[in-house]
């Protein structure tokens, strides 16, 4: 018998797995996501997260709290009669919630932990030069992204890879993870293990506009791998004559001697000096401008 599973996510990458739960026959007998977002000029339109669209399309319940500890959610919460909840790119959950149901809780996590715990591990593999990641479904505990794992599948970094196609490969991937890990704990054959660190603990804090900045006295290789990690989004960039100026793809190019951080139309294409050689930005975008590709 498929337990009673309640899905907590927010994201298109979440909408995935919350999918392959409906189509696989599963009870999903709610949704738990983020509130209404106020969009355009003056707030005055609320967005829908993708996953509740999702939800209502297939007339899923949703639930929609400020705060996760507010005592009117924890009762609708409960009174759902979850036997499992699933979380896919949702919010830090409080003990209240993670310990409610009796098969537990679990999230889907886009890396190979303990590696890249935090908000951002797709972009920052990429961003660490890093040629293999994956996901992992793991249970919650008290600290983020720390707990024992379920299952974990690998798939490589390629250097035709950005941001956005290992989002979305590793989110096809992890919406079987999910529903083959809700048919290990159902079954209770799952076999937990602790997280152990191997080297050197890379985190994934969240990306903010200064952290996007390229650092042009670093290689090449490095600031290439820095703006696949940030494409398409948000994007890595730069000041071209005092412009804010993002960068989406580059490829190495010829050049000769030059000041790292300088910016160069050479034969119809935009270069850029790094440390050690040049680059040819074969997609940006001005601010204010539509994004352009190179001859």
């Amino acid at each position: 018998m498929k337990p009673k599973i309640v899905f907590m996510g927010t994201p298109e990458f979440a909408v995935a797995s919350l999918d392959a739960l409906v189509a696989g026959g599963y009870e999903v007998v709610g949704v738990v996501t983020t509130p209404d977002k106020p969009v355009g000029r003056h707030g005055s339109v609320l967005q829908p997260s993708p996953v509740k669209l999702f939800a209502l399309a297939h007339g899923l319940p949703v639930l929609q709290p400020e705060k996760l500890r507010d005592p009117v959610f924890l009762d609708a919460l409960r009174s759902l009669g979850a036997d499992l909840q699933v979380v896919v790119a949702f919010r830090m959950l409080p003990e209240a919630v993670w310990a409610m149901p009796p098969l537990g809780t679990f999230n889907l996590h886009a890396s190979l932990l303990p590696q890249y715990r935090g908000a951002a591990p797709i972009n920052w593999a990429i961003i660490h030069g890093e040629r293999v990641t994956g996901n992992t479904t793991f249970l919650l505990d008290r600290q983020i992204d720390t707990g024992r794992i379920l299952l974990q599948e690998s798939t490589p970094i390629t250097l035709e890879d950005n941001a956005g196609t290992l989002h979305d490969r590793l989110m096809s991937m992890g919406a079987g993870m999910v529903c083959r890990t809700v048919d290990l704990l159902a079954s209770g054959k799952a076999s937990p293990v602790e997280q152990r660190p191997v080297g050197e603990l890379r985190p994934a804090p969240k990306l903010f506009r200064e952290t996007c900045r390229i650092d042009w006295d670093r290689p090449v290789s490095c600031v290439r791998d820095f703006i696949r990690g940030l494409s398409p989004y948000p994007g890595a960039w730069t000041e071209w004559d005092g412009v804010p100026l993002k960068v989406f793809e580059s490829c190495v190019a010829e050049g000769g001697a030059g000041v790292p951080g300088e910016l160069a139309v050479r034969e119809g294409a935009l270069m850029a000096r790094c440390a050690d050689g040049w680059l040819r930005l074969t997609q940006v975008q001005a601010s204010g401008k539509r994004r352009m590709d190179d001859a």
